[in-house]
């Protein structure tokens, strides 16, 4: 039997935010999975005034790219097993994943700094929520924390892959009534559902939870917030044919003067009904 003081104790270990993050995506399902998939997402670190970070920032500006410890804030509990997104032989035990649905839910992430301005740090290619608590900064040092010949573990599992990627992209190409519906719904809301679903769908078409893929009688259905992206497969090669409204047109009747996001749902029926 181990000796009583021998058995770690569990400890209250008390972290502060150094500041939060000011970014566009306000909610889970507009982020992106990873930082390299939400390149050119431009945000704001903004550090507490009144804790010497003045000085603590000093020299940051000499790298372009930092590592971003924070705090998944909008988790609720965790999951001992977890189904990635580019999993193809089910779920993964959560500490072989970079899932957020984690024990202790930190965050890490590598993202490209632009530039500080006194305590605010312009940054991009994020992948974070506005209002992310930020825990702590470091800067991305190339020579220790690239590792060229690292294993992509379960990744690997893919029959095919790249250097780049180990799971192979899906060709995504959207018809033009397509591209015309994606066009006008950024125009009028300022979602780019064109830009969100080809990013999705390059991962690949197959239902999937976190991706909120449907299959339907003819062909698949890809949620982007409330739009419906129907497309379908053949090979590689994904064909977005059209854009429609997540909402059915008795909801929207029953719902009459509801708000500017359903008078969008209306106008988009009468024009593409």
């Amino acid at each position: 039997m181990k000796n009583a003081e021998s058995v770690p104790q569990r400890a209250l270990l008390t972290l502060e935010p150094i500041g939060y993050v000011r970014a566009p995506l306000a909610t889970k399902v507009e982020a992106a999975r990873q930082p390299r998939a939400a390149c050119g997402v431009a945000a704001r670190i903004e550090l507490q005034p009144g804790r010497n970070f003045e000085h603590a920032l000093a020299e940051l500006d000499t790298w372009d790219h930092i590592w971003v410890l924070f705090w998944f804030d909008r988790n609720e509990g965790w999951r001992p097993k977890v189904l990635p997104p580019r999993s193809r032989t089910g779920r993964k035990g959560v500490f072989a994943t970079r899932s957020p649905h984690r024990p202790n839910p930190l965050g890490l992430s590598a993202v490209r700094l632009v530039r500080v301005e006194g305590l605010t740090l312009h940054v991009q290619d994020v992948d974070m929520l506005d209002g992310t608590p930020v825990l702590d900064i470091k800067p991305y040092v190339p020579y220790t924390d690239a590792i060229a010949d690292a294993s992509s573990g379960w990744l690997e599992e893919s029959a095919q892959r790249s250097p780049a990627d180990p799971v192979a992209a899906f060709g995504v190409r959207w018809h033009d009534v397509a591209v015309e519906q994606a066009e006008w719904i950024e125009r009028r809301t300022g979602l780019a559902p064109r830009e969100r679903a080809t990013a999705t769908l390059a991962l690949g078409p197959e239902p999937h939870a976190y991706r909120r893929i449907r299959r339907e009688t003819n062909g698949f259905t890809l949620a982007v917030k409330d739009w419906r992206v129907r497309f379908g497969v053949t090979g590689n090669a994904v064909e977005v044919a059209a854009v429609a409204s997540g909402y059915r047109a008795a909801q929207l009747a029953r719902s009459a003067g509801a708000g500017a996001q359903l008078d969008a749902h209306r106008e988009f029926r009468e024009r593409w009904s």
